[in-house]
């Protein structure tokens, strides 16, 4: 699904042929399909009203309108029959049910960066709150929204909260200021308490392998540290440096070449596709000799959130990577052995890395830089790939399909859709 102004099309993911064409009210802010895929969500915060189409019978719609409260955020629950509206400076979230028409309210919601988790079997919804000056965190049976659990945190300004994969363990993270990531059960008990140093800048991001094995923590320190599932204990630091020196890691370097034309086919005028080869450069990877010094950006000191620390970091399907981007070192992409907990390979490019994403079927990682291109990386290599066509494409974000058959490439104003081969076995 996308959309232009106050108009949505849904396409076929494999043709890109136009399934439905919808009018809004207003122009879409935002979107979001249902887990099943029947509904469509598209929210006109301005106008504090969502609207909600179906596929199966496209005269059926529902709006959603909240009136003088106003509207900040919206999502689908995961059972993809209820919408969970944020009112402005939040003052509650608003429970909206498709089936029965009725309506729940959540106070209290924390104006924070994750303050909604859902847990993956969807069961359970976690919700930062904040009342008299203190965080607290509720937990929510989604069949009924019935609450379950209440219990306060032991932070200063609680950032962000992310359930383990496997629902039993949450994790909560304090403000960049307060270096603390707190583990908690589903009856609201405190696991473990984590603090890897006190004054400085903490936690920028947090990621939970899909396994809820392990818990990686990147900080501003420019240090990713992984806990265990076991103790919760540290088990490993890992270290972003400038310069590469082991000879164990494979460092793949971007570098652009001129296409070579045939002095033969060269007419003039020349043509259209001739003369956009003639100005075109292309791309590709070398493998670098260690040591090897990266483009290191010193972080400009006096400004609020600051260039510097692991801002990025996802691990791969099957466990065994995990990427992250050091924002000191904007244009280099690491990606670590989690068996071996050793740096395996380095993906060096020539403009600042966007964002990452991995293949949720196989190892396969896909990078963007807002060029023109998307990069892709395995344990078998790495290639570049030309996204063909007129004018300048520049690739700002990328999502997978789930099957990893194909993703969606996203520039400013325009998308496209590229479709991988999967060999016979």
């Amino acid at each position: 699904a996308s959309c232009m102004q106050h108009r949505l099309v849904v396409r076929d993911a494999s043709s890109l042929q136009i399934r439905q064409l919808y009018t809004c009210l207003d122009q879409i802010q935002y979107i979001e399909w249902s887990s099943d895929s029947l509904f469509i969500l598209c929210a006109m915060y301005k106008r504090g009203i969502v609207q909600v189409w179906s596929l199966e019978q496209p005269d059926w719609h529902c709006k959603i309108d909240e009136g003088s409260a106003g509207l900040v955020a919206s999502c689908w629950s995961p059972d993809g029959r209820h919408i969970l509206n944020t009112t402005e400076f939040h003052l509650r979230i608003t429970v909206w049910s498709l089936c029965t028409k009725s309506v729940s309210y959540i106070k209290y919601p924390k104006a924070c960066q994750q303050g909604v988790a859902f847990t993956k079997d969807g069961r359970y919804m976690a919700v930062a709150e904040r009342r008299d000056c203190k965080d607290f965190i509720s937990i929510f049976v989604c069949s009924n929204w019935q609450l379950l659990r209440h219990f306060d945190t032991e932070t200063q300004d609680l950032f962000g909260i992310e359930w383990a994969p496997n629902g039993c363990v949450l994790a909560a993270w304090d403000t960049c200021l307060e270096y603390k990531v707190l583990l908690y059960s589903l009856d609201g008990r405190l696991l473990s308490s984590y603090r890897a140093y006190e004054w400085p800048l903490g936690v920028k991001s947090i990621a939970w392998s899909p396994s809820s094995q392990f818990l990686a923590i990147g900080s501003f320190d420019e240090k990713v540290r992984i806990l265990n599932h076991v103790t919760w204990k540290k088990i490993t630091e890992l270290d972003h440096p400038a310069t590469i020196a082991s000879k164990k890691t494979i460092v793949y370097k971007e570098v652009e070449k001129s296409p070579t034309v045939e002095t033969e086919r060269l007419s003039f005028p020349p043509t259209r596709a001739l003369a956009s080869s003639l100005f075109s450069t292309q791309s590709k990877y070398d493998i670098s000799q260690v040591p090897v010094s990266l483009q290191y950006v010193k972080p400009v000191a006096d400004r609020a959130n600051p260039k510097v620390g692991v801002g990025m970091l996802a691990f791969s399907a099957d466990n065994c990577f995990l990427a992250t981007k050091n924002d000191n070192i904007p244009n280099a992409v690491w990606i670590w052995d989690i068996r071996k907990l050793k740096l395996s390979v380095v993906l060096e490019q020539l403009c600042t890395v966007q964002c990452f994403q991995w293949d949720p079927c196989q190892p396969r990682l896909a990078v963007c830089t807002g060029s023109s291109r998307v990069y892709l990386w395995s344990p078998a290599g790495c290639v570049v790939v030309q996204v063909p066509g007129e004018g300048d494409f520049q690739i700002m974000s990328l999502s997978w399909h789930s099957s990893g058959d194909s993703m969606v490439l996203l520039s400013k104003d325009n998308f496209c859709v590229c479709y991988l081969e999967r060999e016979e076995v």
